[in-house]
């Protein structure tokens, strides 16, 4: 496997390399079973998600025989109770005597999901082994990103091999970038106008190069690396800038736009849209720096003007 590529429905068409190889114990199988826990926007809190048809692919059993999964909402001030973990139990379809252990290896999951601050813990397959033990398989597991600074040690582990560097580095200074393939390249503060953004720049003909999301609490070095982020995608052929200041000064984004138009060296057309918290001083800015930049009343007219000629 080591130096070959993997090719699953998880991974880009052309594979991952691998570079590693992770040796664990093999186990004999009796029954495949599927747990879940999950922080779920539904049950504004922690649900388990259970099907007695595990080490399968979960998304066909909840469409094909949705009577096979079922969703158990937990009290975050109580915990998984007994009751609910031999619920869970009997629904995964354990005989009596191994239920005990079921449910002592349940519980042992939602404090591991406290512990290390989950947002998911998924468990495929949740097995019995032909001497009946019970084992935790295969696991897929995501932690809150707010809280790195209680989960360091996991968080130090996280291997960057696989990401875009665009992202890592736009990361690291906080900002919000995800690569996409068009040829405008977008800078926004705030995910809803983000996605705005790209929406009407698809609606006027054109299409998004990336998602960046500057933030609310952006300054003027975070907007230069915004900038020489967006610059790195050879596609970016225009830049688009929409910024509406509530939390963010617009002041502030002028003169970080200032600073990367002159040390950056853009050739490609920037078009730039300010509205809200100290908009006039950051359009006075803009206009006296001679930067040859084009300025929009409002995204209809910013969304043409970054589409023209492409």
């Amino acid at each position: 496997m080591l130096g070959h590529r993997l090719i699953t429905k998880q991974t880009p068409k052309e594979g991952i390399l691998v570079n590693e190889v992770m040796v664990a114990e093999s186990v004999d199988i009796k029954k495949e079973t599927y747990f879940c826990l999950l922080l779920d926007r539904v049950h504004n809190g922690p649900v388990i998600i259970v099907s007695p048809s595990g080490g399968t692919d979960i998304e066909n059993v909840a469409e094909k025989t949705p009577h096979l999964i079922k969703t158990v909402p937990i009290n975050i001030f109580e915990g998984i109770s007994d009751t609910t973990a031999y619920e869970v139990a009997s629904f995964l379809e354990f005989n009596d005597n191994l239920k005990p252990k079921v449910v002592k290896e349940i519980q042992k999951l939602w404090q591991l999901f406290l512990n290390i601050d989950a947002t998911q813990i998924e468990i495929n397959p949740l097995v019995q082994t032909t001497d009946d033990q019970i084992i935790a398989l295969d696991a897929k597991i995501q932690c809150d990103d707010n809280a790195k600074f209680r989960q360091k040690e996991i968080f130090e582990k996280h291997d960057f091999s696989e990401s875009d560097p665009k992202e890592v580095l736009a990361a690291s200074h906080n900002l919000n970038y995800i690569a996409m393939d068009g040829n405008i390249g977008c800078l926004v503060n705030g995910a809803g106008l983000a996605m705005a953004t790209m929406d009407i720049i698809k609606l006027h003909g054109g299409e998004p190069a990336n998602f960046l999301d500057v933030g609310g609490n952006v300054n003027e070095e975070q907007v230069y690396q915004a900038f020489n982020i967006l610059l790195s995608d050879s596609k970016v052929k225009s830049l688009l800038v929409n910024v509406f200041g509530g939390i963010v000064n617009c002041g502030t984004i002028a003169k970080g736009i200032i600073n990367a138009t002159k040390n950056l060296k853009i050739t490609v057309p920037l078009t730039v849209r300010l509205e809200g918290t100290n908009v006039i001083e950051g359009r006075r800015l803009l206009e006296n720096s001679n930067l040859g930049i084009k300025f929009a009343k409002n995204l209809d007219e910013a969304a043409q003007k970054a589409t023209e000629g492409m």
